[in-house]
């Protein structure tokens, strides 16, 4: 009966244990893509010293993602296709593709309620523009 007891217990701790682990490891990696989200910086383009061409990019943060191919003639974004956009709830961030269009500029206001999308999308696009 005492070797039962102490099993259950030994098993017990060991579930919170591990259950302690997890959950800092958990706050450790929101606390990570907060702050990869918080440094998110988007430079201003000169659009007119893009050739004209179809470009690539992308942007991962861990819980978001984008992948993008970009359109750009004679100096103008004519389309920015997304391929790929992983989120949280950050679907209506998508939009912001129009007004990059619309504004014929990356650094639009974000999408409000999808701000982290919107800046990650941002970015997508603005590493599909400065690549070398």
């Amino acid at each position: 009966m005492r070797k039962k007891k102490s099993l259950v217990i030994f098993i017990l701790i060991s579930v919170v244990i591990i259950g302690i682990l997890y959950f800092a490891w958990y706050l450790y990696d929101v606390n990570s893509y907060k702050k990869s989200v918080a440094d998110i910086t988007v430079s201003d383009i000169n659009l007119y010293n893009i050739p004209n061409g179809v470009y690539d990019g992308a942007y991962d943060v861990g819980y978001i993602s984008a992948n993008v191919e970009v359109v750009v003639d004679n100096g103008t974004i004519e389309k920015i296709s997304l391929l790929e956009h992983k989120n949280e709830k950050g679907a209506p961030a998508e939009v912001i593709i129009d007004n990059m269009i619309k504004e014929q500029k990356i650094d639009v206001n974000t999408i409000s309620g999808a701000t982290n999308s919107s800046k990650v999308i941002k970015k997508a696009v603005e590493n599909a523009l400065i690549q070398e």
